[in-house]
């Protein structure tokens, strides 16, 4: 099929978020309304008008045809091949309604056309009727077309199989795969069937049915598309990547692909190069505070503190209330040891967000960094509100009494942190008994380590 005529998908390749990240727009081409000239009836006593009118209509010159369309229909009301012409010259020039009705009266004048009952069900289908349309093309399938059989009734299918889509899936897929079968050379009902069972997360037929169409047209990138949504859905990187990698040696300046490709990237541990493709597919990062934010974590990912601090900052520069921007920035001066910094950062995304549960365990940490000790308290108990304590919480909040002087609730946080760490953080064990063997000696037999 023509490019102009396809019914099937037109998969776009889009910049997108999250884990799953789908190139496609979710949408598909609307069906083509065509014009065959129908088989002209042995009684039709006006057939040289419409025979004048269709010669019109090849010309383009519309209100020609529709002027001696309308003389023959005067003459002869029930003549389904000027009902039928008339209804194409109304669609030509943007009157869907006109046109819907002269369809109608031809395939009432002569049920078994076609074209009209094709035609017919297109037209519907753009309206929004997806019950009358169905009828109608389900009628076209079981008809012959006027000419080029196999290509008009796989049209009919492929249109069928669109309309159906929210109506009946399976008879849609059905459709499809009947499309295919009239067209095997043609890709286009394999990528429809593709991005239909993509939508159903039938993740490993879907595809099923981009491989067999990249196989029927390896140049196009469509299926290459479907592919990489695919395998990325499926958490299947490493293929995912060979897809984005095609997709990109066709077209190297494409930044959507560069960007997709980045995330799959990042999703493998390839963080370095990652953040390499991220940033030459978004080169308006700087002014894209989303982008920049994005940009960032994999700079953390990679180890590039100082550059994701940039990227960061320019993330708060263009959402100043934004809470992730700043709890990014307050986390990588955090690794950056830049503490006082990153408090006035977390303090910021605690009173942005004060469910955000990370920010207090992160606060406490810097707090106690900057011997703001009462302030690590203050952290840790808002952590705990949303989460379970655990032997590092104990201990952060046993120092941070201990540095308070407030001995009791030391003495009983280290107490804590020993029953709960079971030797996974030693050196923390070690400083938690000599501690307490000097701030409760009274117990200090307990605390010594048995040999």
């Amino acid at each position: 099929m023509d490019a102009d005529t396809r019914v099937g998908l037109k998969l776009l390749v889009v910049a997108l978020v999250a884990v799953a990240w789908p190139l496609h727009a979710d949408q598909q081409s609307a069906p083509t309304v065509r014009h065959h000239r129908v088989e002209e009836p042995a009684d039709d006593a006006d057939s040289a008008e419409i025979d004048q009118a269709e010669t019109a209509m090849q010309k383009q010159d519309y209100p020609a045809a529709e002027t001696l369309l309308k003389k023959a229909l005067e003459a002869d009301p029930k003549a389904y091949r000027a009902w039928f012409d008339l209804g194409y010259v109304y669609n030509a020039t943007k009157r869907a309604p006109q046109a819907i009705d002269a369809y109608r009266k031809s395939v009432a004048a002569k049920p078994d056309v076609f074209e009209s009952n094709l035609n017919l069900g297109v037209l519907l289908a753009r309206q929004g009727d997806a019950d009358e349309a169905a009828k109608y093309l389900k009628a076209a399938t079981q008809l012959k077309p006027t000419a080029n059989t196999e290509e008009g009734l796989a049209r009919a299918w492929l249109s069928l199989g669109l309309v159906e889509e929210t109506r009946d899936p399976q008879q849609s897929l059905a459709a499809y795969a009947e499309a295919a079968r009239l067209t095997p050379h043609d890709p286009e009902p394999h990528l429809s069937a593709g991005l239909l069972l993509e939508k159903q997360e039938k993740l490993d037929a879907a595809a099923r049915e981009y491989q067999a169409a990249a196989e029927l047209n390896p140049k196009s990138t469509e299926p290459i598309t479907g592919l990489a949504n695919v395998y990325s859905k499926q958490k299947n990187f490493a293929d995912a990547e060979t897809q984005l990698r095609k997709l990109l040696a066709i077209d190297p300046g494409n930044s959507s692909v560069r960007v997709q490709l980045g995330r799959v990237l990042a999703a493998q541990g390839k963080n370095e190069e990652a953040a390499t493709m991220l940033n030459s597919g978004q080169p308006g990062a700087s002014s894209d505070p989303h982008a920049a934010l994005e940009l960032g974590t994999l700079y953390v990912k990679a180890g590039n503190y100082a550059e994701a601090e940039r990227q960061f900052r320019s993330a708060i520069q263009g959402m100043p209330q934004d809470a992730e921007a700043h709890f990014a920035l307050g986390s990588v001066l955090m690794k950056e040891k830049k503490f006082p910094e990153s408090q006035d950062e977390l303090l910021a995304a605690a009173k942005l967000k004060p469910d955000k549960a990370e920010v207090y365990g992160n606060l406490a940490v810097v707090a106690a960094e900057n011997k703001n000790y009462e302030l690590a308290i203050r952290a840790l108990d808002a952590r705990a509100k949303f989460l379970p304590e655990a032997p590092a919480t104990y201990f952060l909040r046993a120092t941070s009494y201990d540095n308070l002087k407030a001995t009791a609730k030391a003495v009983e946080n280290y107490q804590r942190f020993l029953a709960t760490d079971d030797g996974k953080m030693p050196n923390q064990e070690w400083q938690a008994r000599h501690r307490l063997i000097a701030i409760d000696p009274s117990n200090a037999s307990k605390y010594a380590v048995k040999k």
